[in-house]
């Protein structure tokens, strides 16, 4: 596997020491693009999954928090998002036309891992969009011992109704080609750098909020905007299909805010409900971000799932 260095803004990162990036090619040859912390990590690699609109600088912080417990990050920029290859024209808009591309992107980050050398055992942490990737991951076996989610995108928070008209009208941009449009209500802003820090939908920390603001402000071409017609219909899609398929046989950890506002948390407590290794923990007062929450959370999630990793080796 070819692996050639690609740009990487540690001075908005704020990870450890050591960070670097280097671009991949997934199977069908877009381009992604993966960042690592590999210094000192006895204890095996955490291989980070982001959420929609994110990409591996805004994780810099958790790699901290990773490698002061032990373990190397890998994290991805996924296909349509931070420097990965955009997908449409227009580079604001998060697109995809199905969610088995991201399991390409997902199968090159391991086999670059391996090929690397990167510490083992590997470990799954995925956020939102990550999670509902990370668990078709484990449900095709990718190599790891355990997995930590946060809000997990299994289910999208859509008023009941409007779900009918949302799967309609997604389904039909397919087929009338304009499904490169961007979903209702949204377009190509970015969130952090739209709306105010009070009724956000991230973050109760003001502190992480001002790092995400500084970061789009100071790179730009890293952000994001709104999904388009055709990544809901995508989403919608793989959502209800990992609903009928059951858990994977393997540990895993769900932190979940209770002001959790953009994915759909029903899902998120019937399979945890029915996950024979699996524990759901509630965060008090934590938003969507909880790896972009108040100190105190943070910290008891990173505890919760190093001490989950530690005891799965």
């Amino acid at each position: 596997m070819s692996a050639n260095a690609a740009p990487f803004h540690a001075e908005i990162a704020d990870g450890p020491a050591g960070g670097r990036a280097v671009w991949l090619s997934a199977s069908d040859g877009v381009r992604i693009r993966v960042g690592l912390w590999a210094e000192g990590a006895p204890n095996g690699t955490v291989v980070l999954l982001p959420g929609r609109t994110e990409y591996v600088e805004k994780y810099g912080r958790s790699a901290a928090d990773l490698a002061a417990r032990g373990y190397a990050t890998l994290a991805v920029d996924w296909r349509g998002q931070g420097l990965a290859d955009r997908l449409q024209d227009d580079r604001m808009s998060g697109h995809v036309d199905d969610f088995d591309a991201y399991q390409r992107d997902l199968d090159a980050v391991f086999a670059f891992a391996r090929a690397t050398g990167l510490p083992e055992p590997y470990y799954l942490m995925a956020h939102s969009m990550g999670g509902c990737i990370g668990l078709r991951g484990l449900m095709r076996g990718v190599p790891v011992q355990a997995a930590a989610f946060t809000a997990p995108m299994w289910g999208i928070l859509i008023a009941a109704w409007m779900r009918p008209l949302a799967v309609a009208l997604s389904t039909a941009s397919k087929y009338f080609a304009f499904d490169h449009r961007y979903a209702p209500g949204t377009g190509p802003r970015t969130y952090v750098l739209e709306a105010p820090f009070a009724g956000n939908t991230l973050t109760s920390d003001a502190e992480m909020w001002g790092y995400m603001r500084d970061q789009a402000r100071a790179h730009p071409e890293l952000t994001l905007g709104g999904p388009s017609l055709g990544w809901l219909k995508a989403a919608l899609h793989e959502c209800h299909a990992l609903a009928q398929m059951p858990a994977p046989a393997l540990p895993a950890l769900v932190a979940l805010g209770t002001q959790e506002r953009i994915v759909d948390t029903g899902p998120i407590h019937a399979r945890m409900a029915l996950w024979p290794a699996g524990k759901l923990d509630l965060y008090a007062g934590a938003e969507h971000e909880v790896l972009m929450e108040r100190a105190a959370h943070r910290a008891r999630f990173f505890d919760s799932a190093c001490t989950l990793f530690g005891v799965h080796r």
